[in-house]
């Protein structure tokens, strides 16, 4: 029977470029087995060496967690959709136990559209005040976060950051502005917040969250709140959060898709629960390789500043063991069930996390010293010297053919880091050919796989890729 899979925008490079396959089976196994048959390239990312799901990816059939069926025997009918739902590289009522303090008479007229609501109403506002949220980065999802919990009268705001400001954050990091570039986002963002709302006390903390430091950073505030963009930071975040027994408002975004959920562990799952292993580093692409639609962090930072206000109003219906996804290029969002995993190493019922870990080891960033072919780079001046030399150098760019049209080094040709391995025909092995890309991470990757697939010929990667050729040679070639 015919049912459809639903393939998510991190992993469409794979599969064709395509959003939905429909595929004939009758049981998810079956179903994935054919996605993967003529999608070859899907299979590493979706299972392990042993053939079982990666922890990483998780498969819905609708709103259903297959873990929670019969796995992959779960059977289908036809219309039914498959999701495929990997990680994408951010209570009770928070209330102080004293009396809640009161508001000034220029906070009951800043405040009244609030103090009219009989869900928030002047106890609410109250407790508003009294809150204490700290939020983690400045940046795509922290930006909204920081201007509407500010403007909705949060007492205390903590903020951590330790970035600077850089003019391609202004296509989305909207609590910054021009006049901004290069200062410390942590300053520009207490700058605007004050600006908002002066009555809004802000701590600000510009430094690295860390294992060292996150459980003294936590344990003061009611609610926390993820604003982050790599995983070893959001497993910190998730584990910090669970120890010191707060709330985490999640939110996590790439090109076009949101996710959002309230991580509880006293109430329900925690983001281990969900993803028990982070993805292999470079699996997933950063929002610089992938790219982000610019007001997608706003919808879903703005998203968790709404949970944010509803798990401080303690109000019913917040996103508790619910992981709502979103597709601003469809406009579509859907809701998937989340349940607390008895076996989940921090909060199941015998943990065996006990306490914070070396976040980058856990998440592969500390690769042991192995030997390995080096990687032969070449400097943008010492390429453009090169081509003098030898017009008909081999030139290929590994970038995405959008990526192509923005920007491009003369006499290139184009073959996509995903189609590099079945195209390796097209680069003369008996010719030295240059890899490049945009910063020279996926060129990098495209040497190693044609070296690993066998390929014999001389691979240079250009190093700081067609921004360093901008940089140093010809700078009409545009930055992006």
């Amino acid at each position: 029977m015919s049912v459809t899979i639903v393939i998510p925008t991190a992993l469409r490079q794979f599969a064709g470029g395509n959003s939905e396959i429909e595929v004939e089976a009758g049981t998810v196994g079956e179903a994935l087995n054919s996605l993967t048959a003529n999608h070859a390239e899907l299979k590493k990312h979706l299972y392990n060496d042993a053939g079982q799901l990666r922890n990483f990816v998780n498969v819905y059939v609708g709103d259903e967690d297959i873990r929670d069926l019969d796995g992959t025997d779960t059977e289908i009918k036809k219309g039914d959709e498959i999701l495929i739902i990997p990680a994408i590289a951010g209570g009770t009522a928070a209330t102080a136990t004293e009396e809640l303090p009161n508001l000034t008479n220029e906070e009951y007229s800043r405040y009244s559209r609030h103090l009219i609501l009989p869900e928030v109403g002047l106890e609410g506002q109250k407790k508003l005040k009294a809150a204490r949220v700290l939020t983690i980065g400045t940046g795509g999802l922290g930006s909204p976060l920081g201007l509407y919990l500010a403007a909705a009268g949060i007492g205390t705001l903590g903020v951590v950051d330790f970035d600077v400001v850089d003019e391609s954050n202004l296509q989305r990091q909207i609590i910054h502005g021009t006049k901004d570039v290069g200062r410390a986002k942590i300053a520009s963002a207490q700058d605007r917040i004050n600006d908002l709302n002066p009555n809004v006390k802000i701590e600000a903390f510009e430094t690295r969250l860390t294992s060292e430091n996150a459980l003294e950073l936590f344990k003061d505030f009611d609610v926390i709140v993820d604003g982050t963009d790599n995983f070893a930071t959001r497993y910190l975040v998730n584990d910090a959060s669970v120890l010191t027994g707060k709330p985490n408002v999640y939110g996590s975004i790439f090109r076009f898709e949101g996710q959002a959920t309230v991580f509880d562990a006293t109430r329900g799952a925690c983001y281990r629960c969900l993803y028990p292993e982070p993805p292999p580093p470079g699996l997933v692409p950063s929002c610089a390789e992938g790219g982000v639609l610019g007001v997608l962090p706003g919808i879903v930072g703005t998203i968790q500043a709404n949970e944010v206000i509803k798990v401080i109003l303690g109000a019913e219906g917040i996103l508790l063991n619910r992981l709502l996804l979103f597709d601003a290029w469809k406009m579509r969002f859907r809701e998937l069930k989340l349940k607390k995993n008895p076996n989940c190493p921090l909060c199941g019922e015998n943990p065996t996390i006990t306490g914070l870990i070396d976040y980058e080891e856990f998440c592969g960033l500390k690769q042991p010293v192995v030997e390995e072919k080096p990687l032969e780079e070449i400097t943008a001046t010492e390429l453009k010297n090169w081509i003098e030399t030898n017009p008909n150098l081999q030139i290929i760019d590994v970038r995405e053919p959008h990526e192509f049209e923005i920007a491009k080094i003369p006499n290139t040709k184009l073959i996509p880091l995903g189609e590099v391995v079945k195209r390796a025909h097209e680069i003369n092995e008996r010719e030295t050919a240059i890899i490049h890309c945009k910063g020279g991470v996926r060129s990098a990757k495209a040497i190693k796989a044609l070296q690993e697939n066998g390929y014999n010929g001389r691979l240079i990667n250009l190093k700081g890729g067609i921004t360093a050729w901008s940089d140093e040679v010809d700078s009409s070639v545009p930055k992006y």
